[in-house]
């Protein structure tokens, strides 16, 4: 049984341009081959010697989040500065493949959501919750018990009663599934 394809990202590095040629759907950059499109990364031996590294559209596309899009997400890790996170879903519409994004400590807020940053190379993603809809939804407390809102900064342990700050989500009820 065949590995899974590999989904790919526009900008996505994919492999030194020592290991493999330039095929369809990718470009060349300091010694490196990338991505230019979203879609399956396929590698097909050549009788000249390296493989061609290619990136081929799905015939059904991946939707990719963009600008202004509402994502969730799973959060992989924290530290001062910013979470790490998985986006899963783009609006209600699950992704094939999850997309790697970041929401820095400076855009968890309700307002000025004009001024997100749209993005860098390490992160593919800049996200923010400055809209007062955003923010968490789901929490787990340090005793693995779901926590519960109880302001629009707090959220508590049932259990324990410890309380964590956190900028809720005011989920819309259209949103809510049922």
């Amino acid at each position: 049984m065949a590995p899974p394809a590999r989904y790919c990202v526009p900008g996505e590095r994919l492999c030194s341009a020592e290991e493999a040629t330039a095929g369809s759907g990718t470009y060349t950059r300091h010694g490196f081959i990338f991505s230019s499109l979203a879609g399956c990364l396929e590698k097909r031996s050549e009788d000249s010697g390296l493989p061609v590294v290619s990136v081929v559209r799905d015939a059904e596309s991946q939707l990719l989040p963009d600008v202004g899009a509402v994502v969730t997400c799973k959060v992989c890790s924290i530290n001062s500065r910013f979470a790490k996170v998985h986006i899963l879903y783009v609006g209600s519409t699950p992704l094939k493949s999850s997309f790697r994004g970041t929401i820095r400590r400076e855009d968890i807020r309700a307002t000025e959501k004009d001024k997100i940053s749209l993005g860098d190379a390490q992160s593919n993603y800049l996200l923010s919750t400055a809209e007062n809809e955003l923010g968490v939804v789901v929490a787990r407390s340090e005793a693995g018990v779901q926590m519960v809102p109880i302001s629009w900064c707090e959220m508590q342990c049932p259990q324990t009663h410890t309380k964590d700050f956190r900028k809720v989500a005011r989920v819309q009820p259209q949103f809510l599934q049922t």
